[in-house]
This record gives structure tokens, sequence and C-alpha cells, in this order.
């Protein structure tokens, strides 16, 4: 009774009658089971011992799987960089655009006001771009190379200077007329490197002959805008190309090309203010003129640092600042009344000097950076005027 022998139930399995290493209770086998019966009865164990076992080994990538990814992810990053810089271009060219049309708008509508009450008398001077003489415009001439300059009498509001000959007492309105102007300035002087190349417009306020002996006042013919007036002055802000004439402000930093023509009233095209078939050469108060065609170039300020002083002169015709070499080209950005010229089609068809404006600046024949050559736009409006 007290002996160590195994059981018969041991003997039939072939294993110990002990309990399991993990504590597991083996299930009870009756007497007189088969072996197969056992081992029906011990697969449920073993399942979960090898489950067991199973659960402990630690998972991991291979190599192959973690060079697939990497390569996936680099190329996603490549992608969204892509897709960023696209962005970021698109981005810079809409400001781009943004900031000269902005400045195009602003020139061209305060433009729109001056010429809209521009003062159309026949005994009054004018100071305009002309390609013949008239006996009433003592500043007309031509004006080819560059730049146009503009000077007339307007019926909009000016600045009136600081009266050393009035009465403090006297007070001093809003002027009736002014001397209206605009330019692009062309001082290229090392001490006027503020001024060079950017639009100024003036407005000088002016009085009616008669008002006050210390106010400047409206001058009629015989007396122009470019000689003396009675009380011994003259119009150096009319005329003169400094740029430190207090008269003139800044109105578009970023305007640097300035050209004007003509549209007639018998619809022709011309760089000259009258109608030249029908006998006469006096301007005679505009009557000859239908609207006056004007065309900008802007550059952009992001741009404009990218361009030298010598570049800008190359493309405007300005005198060149010293130490530049002479373009091959001048100006690139050509005259509608370009006397070597006679004819062009530029001449008869609307829009067209614009297009050969784009045309010059896409072709780059100054070696502009490319950056800079998107950032330059041009622009064209007629103001019509009514008599």
């Amino acid at each position: 009774m007290g002996d160590d022998k195994p059981s018969v139930v041991a003997s039939v399995v072939g294993g110990s009658a002990c309990p399991q290493a993990d504590d597991t209770p083996a299930p009870a086998i009756a007497l007189g089971t088969t072996r197969s019966t056992v081992n029906e009865l011990r697969a449920p164990m073993n399942r979960q011992q090898a489950a067991h076992t199973t659960g402990k080994q630690t998972g991991a990538f291979t190599l192959v799987e973690l060079s697939v990814t990497m390569g996936v992810l680099v190329l996603l990053v490549l992608l969204f960089t892509q897709l960023f810089n696209s962005a970021a271009t698109v981005t810079i060219l809409g400001y781009k655009k943004m900031d000269a049309d902005s400045e195009a708008r602003q020139v061209l509508d305060r433009m729109t006001f001056d010429f809209a009450q521009m003062l159309k008398r026949a005994d009054v001077d004018y100071f305009l771009k002309a390609s013949g003489t008239a006996s009433d415009c003592g500043a007309c001439g031509p004006q080819t190379g560059g730049n146009d300059q503009a000077a007339f009498f307007s019926t909009v509001p000016g600045y009136y200077p600081t009266p050393t000959a009035i009465p403090v007492a006297s007070p001093i309105g809003a002027s009736p007329v002014s001397l209206v102007s605009y330019r692009i300035n062309s001082d290229s002087s090392p001490s006027a490197s503020a001024f060079y190349n950017r639009m100024q417009r003036m407005g000088k306020a002016l009085a009616w002959n008669g008002v006050s002996p210390g106010l400047t006042p409206v001058v009629y013919l015989p007396q122009t805008i470019g000689g003396l007036q009675p009380a011994g002055g003259n119009w150096p802000s009319a005329v003169s190309s400094s740029a430190f004439d207090s008269n003139y402000e800044v109105i578009g930093p970023q305007v640097f090309r300035f050209e004007y023509y003509y549209v007639l009233t018998n619809e022709k095209f011309s760089d000259i203010p009258w109608d030249t078939d029908s006998g006469h050469n006096t301007v005679n108060g505009m009557r000859d003129v239908a609207a006056i065609v004007v065309d900008i170039a802007v550059i952009d300020p992001r741009s404009k640092v990218l361009v030298t002083d010598c570049q800008l002169a190359q493309l405007n015709g300005a005198p060149l600042p010293a130490g530049c070499s002479p373009p091959p080209q001048y100006p690139v950005l050509i005259d509608w009344g370009d006397p070597s010229c006679a004819g062009c089609q530029w001449q008869t068809t609307p829009g067209l000097l614009l297009a050969q404006w784009r045309a010059a600046i896409d072709a780059n024949t100054i070696g502009l950076p490319q950056p800079a050559i998107s950032g330059i736009r041009v622009y064209e409006r007629y103001f019509y005027l009514t008599h």
C-alpha cells in the first residue's frame, strides 16, 4: 500500500502521475481508457502550451520592409516639396501682379481726374509732346528717345507754396486751378538716386489773375509755361529735370516708363495734338484731340531690387548714370513716334505699342535677371476729353 509504484493510469499514458509543471491539472482519465482516447483528452492542454510559447515571441520588420518604407517616405517628402515650391512660386507671382496693378491703378486714376478737368482754352499754354510746332504751344516739341512729359492747367486743387508776401491773417483756401505735370525723373546725379526713374506729379496751386499779388497766377498767352511771367518768375518745374523741385511729389515709385500719344477727332493716331489735315497748326484748346493714350511700365518692389539703375535707364531711355555702358538698343521700350520707324504698324493699330513693349521685355536684350522679367508689367489707358 505504501509503495511508490506508478499507477496503472500513469503507465498507460507514459508519463508521471505528478501535477504539470505549469500547475495545470491533468484531465481525469478513467480506468480502461485507450491510448487514442487519452491523446484526445490531452490535445487541448497541448494547444494551450503551444499558444503560451508562441505569444512570448517578439515581432520585427525585415531590412527589405524598412528600405521600402524609407523609399516611400522620401518620395512623399519630395512630392510635398515640389507642391510647396509650386505654390510659393504662384503666390509670389500673384503678389507681384497685385503690387504692380495697385500702383498702376493709382497713377492712372489720378491721371483720369487731371485730364478730365484739363483747362481747354485757346488762350492758355500747354507743355505737350508734338512732332511739330504751334503758335499757341510755346513748349510743344518732339520728345523722342525716352520718357515723355506733360504739363497743363487743370481745375483740380493744388498745393500752395508757403506765402511770403501775404499777411498771415489772409486765409488761403483750395486753389481753383493748378499747373499739373507728369514726368519720370531723369536726374541721374548720385545725390538724386532717391528720385531717379520714378514717376512724379506736380499739382501747383494757382490763382486767377488779380486775386492776390502773393499767389502765382494762371498765365495767358503770349505768356507761356516755360517763359517769363509778368512777376518775373518762371516755371522751372514744368521744364526742368531737377530732382529737387519741391513742387513735385513721387506718385509712382515703381513706374519707370511714361509714353503718350493722341487719338484725333478724325479717328487717327498721332503724336501731334492737332489735325494737320485740316490745314492749321495750333492746339486751339485741344479741339482736335478726342483722347490721350497713356502707356506706362511698372516694376514691382521685389523685382526692382534685382535691377540696376543702368538697366532701368536702358529700358526707358533716361540719361545713363555714370559708369554705365551703352546699351545695344536705346531705349528698349520704344517711343510711339520713333522717327526711325515712320509708318510702323503700332502707330496705326491700337494696343500694338504695348505688345511691342512686352516683347522687348521678354527678349531681354540687356540681361535682366529672369525673376525681374516677370515683375515688369505694362499698361495702357485711354483718357477721353470733353469739349
